[in-house]
């Protein structure tokens, strides 16, 4: 009887093992990340009055926003989730954020440094950048393809993307790929998967 309960048991552990261990495997490896777009060139002014072009991100991994100061709906959100990420990586030369305001009329760099000031963010290579608001609007809808625009019937006078957009060091747009194999393209700064994702992300294309 022992012996024919230690082959039962064998073959249990044989299916197991075809059938469970691929997907362990597949759980330990490191995700793909895939090229959404190559951001396009653009130079605007910082919260320290200095002129921030695509230069200033080469070689570094950087996470982007698009948020307005006196935002009183999910900007505060954002605000939290990106100083997590700040926090994870702090101190990191190869890594910085870059937050675009699209109320540039309000959002001067003097209000842009207190805003700062105020959330805490002192990552030295985060830049908090305001100017022609067109050519903020163009670098949102069309260059990240991450909505922005004024509405007057939206809390705040203005809608906007939630999601943060993951760029590798060579201004590439990346992501990883949702359960399907499709790209997931931006990552839900408002939700804390989200915010998990691009962290584990970001760690990825540091080493790439």
């Amino acid at each position: 009887m022992k012996k024919y309960s230690y082959i039962g048991i064998a073959f249990i552990i044989l299916i197991f093992g075809i059938y469970a261990i691929p997907k362990i495997v597949n759980k330990l490896k490191t995700p793909k990340l895939v090229t959404i777009a190559k951001v396009p060139a653009f130079e605007f002014t910082n919260q320290d009055g200095k002129l921030i072009s695509n230069s200033f991100y080469e070689e570094k991994v950087w996470v982007v926003e698009f948020f307005f100061t006196t935002c009183p709906t999910i900007c505060p959100i954002m605000t939290e989730s990106m100083l997590k990420i700040q926090n994870e990586f702090y101190g990191n030369a190869y890594f910085g954020i870059a937050s675009f305001s699209i109320n540039p009329k309000n959002d001067t760099p003097k209000i842009l440094k207190e805003y700062a000031k105020t959330h805490g963010a002192t990552l030295k290579n985060w830049n908090y950048l305001t100017g022609e608001q067109a050519k903020i609007y163009e670098l949102a809808n069309t260059g990240f393809t991450l909505y922005a625009g004024e509405d007057s019937n939206a809390e705040g006078g203005f809608e906007h993307s939630g999601m943060f957009a993951l760029v590798d060091k060579k201004g590439n747009i990346r992501s990883r790929l949702d359960e399907y194999g499709n790209p997931i393209a931006f990552y839900d700064g408002l939700d804390p998967k989200g915010v998990q994702q691009i962290k584990e992300d970001i760690k990825i294309l540091l080493k790439e």
